[in-house]
């Protein structure tokens, strides 16, 4: 599509402007959309070459088949070289860049949403989802950590107390879990998934609205989400140096071979 930057695989993100809303998928199917480094850089360029506001009035971002996403792909970065910090970077630079967007960043979550995947979710304006759609935290049952100041996001949405047993639990919630705890907007039928979103962005920037300044209003601060993710890194470092992301993420790799 001409003005769309040369970034990407047709088989890693689709890119269409429908009603003036860009909507960006994940597609990668047949890997549940697991989000490669590639996938992951082209996202944040894609949200700043959207966010600045004069080619789109908002991003709607949504998964293709049966999974949002199942968040980062483990294949791809196991191994001795492990970088865990360089890796939630790559997570963290998304967020970034839907927080410093001129426009609404919608998800919309058309299945399961698992670690980072769902995290970045979270750092969104709003998040509507299908009746088969789920948020998942595995991390701490296999020794790794939560990314994108989901620390802090997490907290701020659904209360202190609730996200600190979501993440120790290793939580699953289905839908209607998830936007009982505020987690999600809305959910609507799968046909309604990606329109639904698509409305909500027109609805908050018709014209003459003050829609950018209250996103920077709403939003939380970059500098409070910078610590959240600074404070997250320390606890990566630990878990890669203890060893215990290393062997969790070969018994999930080991489990899916299965």
């Amino acid at each position: 599509m001409s003005g769309v930057p040369q970034l990407l695989s047709p088989a890693d993100l689709t890119i269409a402007v429908d009603k003036g809303v860009a909507v960006i998928a994940l597609s990668r199917p047949a890997k549940l959309n697991a989000l490669t480094r590639a996938m992951r850089r082209d996202l944040a360029d894609l949200l700043r070459h959207y966010g600045e506001g004069s080619r789109a009035r908002g991003v709607v971002i949504t998964g293709r088949g049966r999974s949002f996403s199942a968040g980062m792909d483990l294949r791809e970065v196991a191994g001795p070289e492990l970088d865990l910090l360089a890796e939630m970077e790559l997570f963290n630079d998304i967020t970034r860049a839907a927080l410093t967007a001129e426009i609404p960043v919608v998800a919309a979550l058309n299945g399961l949403a698992v670690g980072g995947a769902g995290e970045m979710a979270l750092s969104f304006d709003a998040r509507i989802a299908t009746a088969r759609a789920a948020i998942s935290w595995p991390e701490t049952s296999v020794g790794l950590t939560v990314s994108n100041a989901a620390s802090l996001f997490l907290p701020r949405l659904a209360g202190t107390s609730r996200a600190r047993h979501l993440i120790m639990n290793s939580a699953r919630l289905n839908a209607s879990q998830a936007l009982d705890l505020g987690l999600l907007d809305d959910i609507v039928e799968p046909d309604d998934l990606v329109p639904a979103a698509i409305r909500l962005i027109h609805q908050w920037t018709q014209p003459g609205s003050s829609t950018a300044a209250h996103l920077r209003l709403m939003r939380p601060s970059l500098r409070a989400v910078e610590t959240a993710m600074a404070r997250e890194a320390a606890a990566v470092r630990q878990v890669q140096e203890s060893g215990i992301a290393q062997a969790g993420i070969a018994t999930v790799l080991a489990d899916h071979g299965k």
